[in-house]
């Protein structure tokens, strides 16, 4: 059986402005990134010409340092920027 990555398991502290898309933390950054799929295709921000692309809305903005569009490889970096 394979061992977990701790590091990734880690429940790491949300900032103010992600806590709004993911709800409050700590969390680890597994579950982070769960919660935002959730919240990107419960309210429909994947561009429907590239799936790759995440359209912000007001909250993903400020998480997302003001951009409007950003892909999903980009997104995690981003993210990462809210986690401690």
């Amino acid at each position: 059986m394979a061992k977990e990555n701790s590091a990734f398991m880690k429940p790491l502290n949300v900032s103010a402005d992600l806590e709004v898309v993911v709800g409050k933390g700590p969390l680890p950054r597994s579950e982070v990134v769960k919660k935002l799929w959730v919240y990107i295709k419960g309210k429909n921000l994947q561009d429907p010409t590239n799936k790759r692309n995440i359209l912000a809305d007001e909250a993903l903005k400020k998480v997302f340092g003001g951009k409007a569009v950003v892909n999903m490889f980009e997104m995690t970096k981003l993210v990462s920027k809210h986690l401690s």
